[in-house]
């Protein structure tokens, strides 16, 4: 009972870590593609 009940805390826990570090991660990427571009240019 308590493993299954960890298993689910565990799932909702991935979830909502993936879900707060998404907007960071696109960021960083459009950050680092906009000083990637001006450092050719």
């Amino acid at each position: 009972m308590f493993r299954a009940i960890a298993d689910v805390l565990r799932q909702i826990g991935s979830a909502i870590a993936t879900v707060v570090t998404l907007p960071f991660r696109a960021l960083a990427r459009l950050f680092g593609g906009a000083s990637n571009t001006a450092r050719r240019a």
